[in-house]
C-alpha cells in the first residue's frame, strides 16, 4: 500500500523544559546522536515516501527556517508560519490545511526518536484505512522508553482500535509522536490554539481510533536528562 506523500510537522513549541538548550535556539535544532531533531523525524519520514513536509514554526522561526532551506535531499520543505500565535498539535493542524491537499497525511512530533527492529511507519500505513479510522497512532510499550514518566494513554484491542485509560490507573501503551489522519481532520476542532487529543478522545468513543505498536526502542526527548539520555542510547556499541 502506498503511505501518505505529504506530512505535517509539528515544530513550533517554546521548548520550556528543554531550557537551557532551548534559550537560543527552537526544540526542533537541538541535536542527539549528531542530528538535529527535525533532521531525525525528516529523514523518517523520507525513507517511508514522503515527499512534502509542512512545517510550522515559531519560536526562533528565522532560525528553523535557514535550517531547513540548507538541507539536501527529501522532503520537500513548506512552512506554516505560527510567529502570531502559538496554536497547539490541532490548531496547528487546523492553520496548515490548505498546505496539506487533499490525501491522507503523517502527522509527526519533533521530539520523538527512535531505534526500529521492524518497520513502524510501514506498519502505520498497511494498518491506516480511511473508511474505518480517523486516525491511526504510532505507540510504544510505556515500559523500557526513554524520557517517558506518565501512567500511558491507551490500551490496544486485538484488531488495533484504540481505548483511553481514562479512570484507571495506567495503560500500557503511549503515544510515540506520529500518526496518520485526514488532513481535514483538525477542521472540526475550535479556533485558535487546542489540542488533538480532544478529537482523539471522540473518535474512539466511536471506535475510529485505531494503533500500531512500535518493534524497537523509543526516546521522548523531552528535556535536557532525556536528551542525554537519548543520546547514549543512540551512541552504544
Amino acid at each position: 500500500m502506498t503511505g501518505p506523500k505529504t506530512a505535517m510537522v509539528l515544530a513550533a513549541g517554546l521548548g520550556t523544559r528543554m531550557r537551557p538548550l532551548t534559550d537560543d535556539r527552537p526544540k526542533a535544532l537541538v541535536e542527539v546522536g549528531g542530528k538535529a531533531l527535525i533532521d531525525h523525524v525528516l529523514d523518517r519520514l523520507g525513507d517511508a515516501g514522503v515527499e512534502r513536509a509542512v512545517v510550522n514554526v515559531h519560536w526562533f522561526a528565522e532560525r528553523l527556517e535557514a535550517h531547513l532551506a540548507a538541507r539536501t535531499g527529501g522532503p520537500e520543505i513548506i512552512i506554516s508560519n505560527e510567529r502570531a500565535e502559538l496554536l497547539e498539535t490541532g490548531g496547528g493542524l487546523k492553520k496548515a490545511r490548505g498546505l496539506l491537499g487533499d490525501d491522507p497525511v503523517f502527522v509527526a512530533n519533533i521530539d520523538s526518536v527512535w531505534i526500529d527492529r521492524g518497520d513502524a511507519l510501514g506498519d502505520l500505513i498497511r494498518l491506516w484505512d480511511p473508511a474505518r479510522m480517523d486516525a491511526a497512532l504510532l505507540l510504544a510499550r510505556r515500559e523500557g522508553s526513554i524520557g517517558f514518566e506518565g501512567d500511558g494513554d491507551v490500551f490496544l484491542d486485538e484488531d488495533g482500535r484504540l481505548t483511553f485509560r481514562g479512570d484507571r490507573p495506567s495503560a500500557p501503551f503511549a503515544y510515540m509522536g506520529v500518526h496518520i489522519t485526514r488532513p481535514d481532520y483538525a477542521d472540526r476542532g475550535p479556533e485558535g490554539p487546542f489540542s488533538l487529543s480532544g478529537l482523539w478522545r471522540q473518535s474512539a468513543l466511536e471506535d475510529r481510533l485505531y494503533g500500531c505498536v512500535l518493534d524497537g526502542d523509543w526516546m521522548h526527548v523531552g528535556d535536557p536528562g532525556a536528551r542525554d539520555e537519548a543520546e547514549a542510547r543512540l551512541t552504544a556499541p
